[in-house]
């Protein structure tokens, strides 16, 4: 009996939607917005180095994929319009993101709004806002 988790089986990155699509061998197809995408990159600048050192990611609303590398024959690394390059996305992870991204997306929302922070590109750091009165 084989374990093995899926591997993809096709991605496509659609620019207008800002949406990767992956299929996995399994029949399992994703669609990851690429919002989504950024703010749980498995990169340590996101995840930090251990539990309870995540760092929000604020203002993503509008990020790009300009460039998806392939990593060996286990990952790929995209390339995001703000600059981040450092995330390596696993196929366990893709299909992780994917089997979880409604929780997950709402996990961010709620954390997002609990900061007081937006998702909006150009919006000052939540640490930065003044506080009101």
């Amino acid at each position: 009996m084989d374990n093995s988790p899926p591997q993809p089986t096709d991605i496509k990155l659609h620019q207008k939607s800002r949406v990767m699509e992956v299929e996995f061998s399994d029949g399992s197809r994703f669609e990851l917005s690429f919002e989504l995408l950024r703010v749980y990159s498995p990169s340590a600048e996101v995840r930090g180095h251990g539990p309870g050192q995540e760092v929000l990611q604020v203002g993503k609303r509008e990020v790009d994929i300009s460039a998806l590398e392939p990593v060996g024959n286990y990952a790929v690394l995209p390339t995001f319009s703000d600059g981040h390059s450092t995330g390596i996305y696993s196929w366990d992870y893709l299909f992780w993101l994917g089997s979880n991204r409604d929780s997950l997306w709402q996990q961010y929302l709620e954390r997002m709004k609990a900061a007081g922070a937006s998702r909006e590109p150009g919006a000052a750091p939540f640490e930065q806002r003044p506080q009101s009165k």
